[in-house]
């Protein structure tokens, strides 16, 4: 769905991506993961064209990324940003329903789409017409999730989703997020800290340092065949939050 030949990106002094190629395959989930600054929020902007390589390819089905169809492909997707994005001054309805009304669908298929999306993040119904200052942080999370899904992209991208919850709400989100992808057969491509998470919600890990992928694959792959001593530390620093550690996953 996404192919990455040789992009770089630098911000002044910062070298955010380096010469990174990769692939990323249609209708399964790909975890980006590594330590803060490693660039795996810059990879994920760039997918779309948020963040413009000043070297290197991004192509999306096919088709160069460019000033020319971004636009385009960006309706194709769905974004689900840091700490869920919402507008303050809008209801979750507002916000789930922003980019179908800015594209005039008419305010039945609006509100029977909705209906859907809250059926399958399981978010109360009761609760659409409230202000995300009047709604918990998980059920922010899920009406980011919705809007994103509103337009029923091929792709979902997520950048850390689940950071800022507490571990018993992170935890019932792990879960739906699961259900929801294994249903829906999107691609995603998802961006987290959480080397559990990544395992539990991924088809593939891409870990990521300095801008560089330094390995890619299942946890059990980088369990028994570390590709370096910094694969080696990452998995250790978090093993103990690992399932089955002894396992390959």
């Amino acid at each position: 769905m996404f192919r990455l030949t040789g992009i770089s990106k630098r911000y002044a002094q910062v070298c955010a991506l380096d010469n990174v190629s990769l692939d990323i395959a249609p209708g399964q989930t790909t975890v980006l993961i590594g330590p803060s600054g490693c660039g795996k929020t810059t990879l994920l902007r760039a997918l779309i064209g948020l963040a413009v390589p000043d070297a290197g390819n991004v192509a999306f089905d096919g088709d160069t990324v460019c000033e020319s169809n971004v636009l385009a492909i960006r309706r194709r997707v769905g974004y689900v940003v840091q700490d869920g994005g919402l507008f303050p001054h809008l209801t979750a309805r507002q916000n789930i329903q922003l980019m179908a009304r800015y594209l005039e669908w008419n305010r039945a298929d609006r509100d029977a789409r909705t209906a859907e999306l809250a059926a399958l993040s399981h978010f109360p119904a009761d609760c659409l017409d409230r202000y995300p200052l009047e709604l918990s942080g998980g059920q922010n999370q899920r009406v980011g999730l919705m809007r994103a899904l509103m337009l029923d992209p091929e792709v979902l991208l997520l950048d850390e989703p689940l950071g800022a919850l507490d571990p018993m709400i992170r935890f019932e989100l792990q879960q739906d997020l699961r259900e929801i992808f294994g249903r829906l057969g999107k691609t995603v491509v998802m961006v987290t800290h959480d080397l559990a998470e990544a395992a539990f919600l991924g088809h593939e890990i891409v870990l990521m340092r300095d801008g560089q992928v330094v390995q890619r694959g299942r946890l059990g792959d980088m369990l028994q065949a570390p590709a370096d001593e910094f694969v080696a530390r990452f998995i250790r620093a978090q093993r103990s939050h690992l399932p089955n550690t002894g396992t390959p996953t």
